[in-house]
């Protein structure tokens, strides 16, 4: 079923859901099971699943030459959403992006999930590689995440990229796109960032999660931002609750985020990780509580592969 129909289903009611990313090659998918289990009981009425783009390794060669080599850590999206929901009967949204894949490999994955029956897909533009300044498109690939809505928008009405194809079951899938309440990283203003995603929600997008915040005001204000430009779909906040003291430093730089001073001091004052994580839990409960009382038609999780301060933070709040 589609993220949009769960929530006008839900009638009012803030449901609950979170994001797990594959394991690397080489794991078990139990370690996955094993993640999850624990959070099936506050019944999610689906499940996210990321997608790693590729990334290069260097091999050794005789003379002391590097030969460079494309990889992927951590393959397997579609298969670990096929499995999903064979093994919770969940629905799932794996996470297609532009980055690392042409438009032909993008067609691919959008017809794997079509046969699998996974209704809702996230698109995303994903980030640029280690050694690139600027986020750089596969050669054939989308450019932009609004480009990828616009292709699978396409798909929806039978139009692939070298055919027109009547079917009695087209694809129908239901399109989540992402959201900055501080603004992606890239863009010079908050403005022209909600511009562009309104040019996503006008492809096709029938959904918004948000990056990570830490201060509700922060999403109430985008929210209202978003609103007075004519965006009209869901817009789901995306929690995460700080787990450990380098995520002072982590989190800002790779997000481009603000921690609120009365979190900052909160964790300085721990003494070891255990601590910062049990602050990161009751700051998240806050926050979720907030969100809930505002009438946020539901609550994502940005779980990362742990579900322990996940789980102990929905038994306060689900």
């Amino acid at each position: 079923m589609k993220v949009t129909d769960y929530i006008k289903k839900s009638k009012g009611k803030t449901l609950f859901s979170f994001e797990i990313v594959p394991p690397v090659k080489g794991q078990n998918i139990q370690t996955l099971y094993d993640n999850i289990d624990p959070l099936m009981e506050f019944k999610p009425p689906f499940i996210d699943v990321t997608t790693s783009r590729e990334e290069y390794v260097y091999i050794e060669k005789k003379g002391g030459l590097l030969e460079r080599k494309t990889t992927r850590m951590r393959p397997g999206t579609v298969g670990i959403c096929a499995s999903l929901q064979h093994k919770y009967n969940v629905d799932t949204v794996p996470h297609v992006l532009c980055g690392g894949f042409t438009k032909e490999e993008t067609e691919y994955v959008l017809v794997d999930c079509h046969y699998l029956e996974i209704d809702n897909v996230m698109a995303l533009r994903g980030d640029s590689m280690k050694h690139e300044q600027y986020f750089e498109a596969a050669s054939g690939g989308n450019k932009y995440a609004s480009d990828l809505v616009n292709q699978i928008s396409d798909l929806n009405r039978g139009k692939y990229l070298h055919e027109t194809i009547e079917s009695q079951h087209p694809s129908q899938f239901c399109i989540g796109v992402a959201g900055y309440p501080e603004k992606h990283l890239e863009s010079p203003s908050l403005k022209t960032d909600l511009q562009r995603l309104k040019e996503k929600v006008d492809a096709g997008a029938g959904y918004v999660v948000t990056q990570m915040f830490f201060d509700n005001q922060k999403y109430f204000d985008f929210v209202k931002m978003a609103r007075e430009i004519g965006i009209t779909v869901p817009i789901i906040p995306g929690i995460k609750p700080v787990a450990v003291k380098r995520h002072l430093q982590i989190l800002p730089q790779i997000f481009s985020l603000d921690l609120p001073e009365t979190l900052v001091k909160e964790i300085e004052k721990c003494s070891n990780n255990k601590e910062v994580r049990q602050v990161g839990v009751e700051w998240a409960i806050a926050q979720s509580k907030e969100l809930i009382a505002a009438g946020v038609p539901l609550v994502h999780y940005y779980s990362m592969g742990k579900s322990s301060n996940i789980k102990a933070i929905a038994k306060e709040v689900f």
